[in-house]
């Protein structure tokens, strides 16, 4: 592939052309500052040439602990620029889970974020022999007195201008087949993958978007999806690759406000972000008076009629450009400021969108871009397009990948963006490719005639909650599952807010329990109601839970009378839990667990 397309051969362009100009946005104490692309491509040099003085390998590892922040983005481009690799660590981790990352990728630089990182990564230090270095990326973090702690500024002063003959030599030596990022997912056995990417993968999605995207540099696009995550991490070298300004939200509880003060063109989000603005903009309608109700959704169903017109390629008659005007002038113009007022795309992905809420948004005028992709497919496979646009589907094609529909009806792909495999794991690797190397995805689906994909089932037993995080279903329930109160347990977490559980008691013991406190009832309907007993249970699930990322703990649980069984068809004779089984016969009790909650 040309190497022109080498991210970091774009990079350097950039701040070449655009000097001056705006290359991120970020606030400090309450104020936006710019970082101009002269001045970015100087604190990438000057972070490059400090790494070089650490005695930095061509494919060494870096890892980047943190929320997300400019120092991020600095941390894993000059750590590309000396052709090392950036190891992204979820900001939520446990010190567990971050352990078990930095070594088995032999991580040997650690940037810390804030204050619980830099803790977390302490108390890990002794464990992971490759470590030399904990660098922190934040004045506010209080170090202690020891050989692995550095501030920024003291990492920053190691290097010097004798590393820029080394830094040139790199550069100049840069090649599409280099690694650039290894990506842990969570496997369902609960022990993470390495998804290996290299530059000629990344080169393929940039070569791609710019098939399928009208982004240009007058586009400002707000970041506030975790970096860690590789939906959120391609978008931004995206951004980046077409020179348009970046602007980070670290607070994400500060999301309405920033898009007010910022007025993106662009963002990405995940389906729950969309389901908080639909479930608060009905509320407030219910509440209002009748016309005014009238008034919302006769707006809204001109809205869509004139979409609908819109993906057809079908001319708006003069009555409904009229009545669309009205529409807007009075109802529709007023919800689009609610994302700043001059959004003109947002790719939505980590999870299926709601049909009727993705359609309620284009029809106010918002092209949300539902995409499907995976950490191995270097993010986008399919997206939806603005014409042929099918609210139930998870898009076309993108340009240059190719799909086919393997045995189970598994969606199988191939294209450049296929990642290179699983970082030390040969045999996991050759299970995840087709013989004749189609990636399987583990999503069963299908593809219509106009070449919109269907996800119909999940294959694989990973779960994604509604706001894009991974859980691994199995991992949590032999956590939790160890308890001796529990026989049984199923994780419920796919496309939901937040992770749930339907429990199925150890009636022995419980009954024991019972007794010893006199708790008194009927049947075992009537033990399992009982607020002691709830009580208990709640205390006993968040004590063994507390080494699971905040993320992947049971927010509800629903406690059950009768046994999964195999009669029933709920689980297999290895009992193994028939999930789809699950979910459809407790449907009530889960749909309950998610009602009047306001946990994100």
């Amino acid at each position: 592939m040309n190497l022109d397309l080498h991210f970091i051969h774009r990079i350097q362009q950039q701040a070449k052309t655009k000097g001056n100009q705006t290359a991120l946005r970020h606030k400090e104490n309450g104020i936006w500052k710019d970082i101009s692309w002269t001045e970015f491509q100087y604190q990438l040099n000057q972070l490059s040439q400090a790494l070089l003085a650490c005695n930095i390998q061509i494919q060494d590892k870096i890892a980047i602990f943190a929320q997300n922040m400019p120092r991020w983005t600095i941390t894993d481009i000059a750590t590309l620029q000396i052709r090392a690799i950036t190891v992204p660590i979820y900001a939520t981790n446990t010190a567990q889970q971050a352990e078990f990352v930095l070594n088995h990728a032999d991580v040997k630089i650690l940037f810390v974020g804030d204050q619980e990182q830099y803790d977390h990564a302490l108390e890990i230090a002794p464990h992971c022999p490759q470590l030399q270095k904990i660098v922190a990326m934040k004045p506010t973090i209080s170090l202690k007195q020891d050989a692995f702690s550095y501030t920024w500024e003291q990492f920053i002063e190691l290097g010097s201008p004798t590393q820029q003959a080394e830094l040139t030599q790199r550069l100049h030596n840069k090649k599409m087949e280099d690694l650039f990022t290894i990506i842990y997912t969570s496997g369902t056995t609960g022990e993470p993958k390495g998804v290996m990417l290299d530059y000629s993968n990344l080169a393929h999605q940039l070569e791609t978007h710019d098939l399928a995207l009208d982004v240009t540099p007058q586009d400002i696009s707000l970041s506030f999806l975790p970096f860690s995550h590789i939906f959120e991490r391609a978008w931004v070298a995206y951004i980046l690759h077409r020179g348009a300004t970046l602007c980070y939200l670290e607070d994400t509880n500060q999301v309405r406000s920033v898009l007010s003060e910022i007025r993106p063109t662009l963002m990405c989000a995940v389906p729950r972000f969309y389901e908080k603005i639909y479930a608060a903009v009905l509320d407030k309608v219910q509440k209002a008076p009748k016309l005014r109700q009238l008034l919302f959704h006769w707006a809204i169903a001109i809205g869509q009629k004139r979409f609908e017109r819109f993906t057809q390629n079908k001319p708006l008659s003069f009555w409904l450009t009229q009545q669309y005007h009205l529409a807007d002038k009075l109802v529709l113009s007023k919800l689009r400021q609610l994302l700043g007022g001059r959004i003109k795309m947002m790719p939505c992905g980590g999870a299926k969108l709601e049909p009727a809420i993705g359609l309620f948004f284009h029809s106010i005028g918002i092209n949300i871009k539902l995409g499907y992709g995976l950490t191995e497919t270097t993010a986008t496979i399919s997206c939806w397009h603005d014409v042929q646009f099918n609210p139930n589907s998870i898009g076309t094609l993108m340009p240059k990948s190719e799909v086919k529909i393997g045995e189970n009806n598994e969606i199988l792909v191939r294209g450049g963006m296929v990642m290179k495999g699983y970082y030390k794991k040969p045999e996991e690797t050759a299970q995840a490719f087709t013989e004749d190397g189609f990636l399987k995805t583990g999503d069963a689906g299908k593809l219509d005639s106009k070449g919109n994909l269907f996800i119909t089932d999940r294959i694989k037993e990973l779960m994604k909650t509604s706001n894009g995080k991974y859980i691994a279903p199995q991992y949590i329930e032999s956590k939790i599952g160890k308890d001796k109160f529990i026989e049984q347990i199923a994780i419920i977490a796919d496309a939901k807010k937040y992770v749930s559980a339907l429990i199925v008691p150890c009636f022995d013991s419980l009954e024991e329990y019972a007794r010893q406190l006199n708790i008194k009832y009927q049947d075992r309907l009537d033990l399992i109601k009982n607020s002691e007993i709830l009580k208990m249970f709640e205390q006993r699930i968040n004590a063994v839970q507390k080494e699971l990322a905040h993320f992947e703990q049971v927010k509800k649980f629903t406690l059950l009378s009768q046994a999964f069984s195999i009669k029933l068809g709920e689980i297999t004779p290895t009992l193994k839990l028939k999930r789809k089984v699950i979910m459809e016969r407790y449907r009530s009790q889960i749909e309950a667990m998610y009602k009047q909650h306001n946990e994100t």
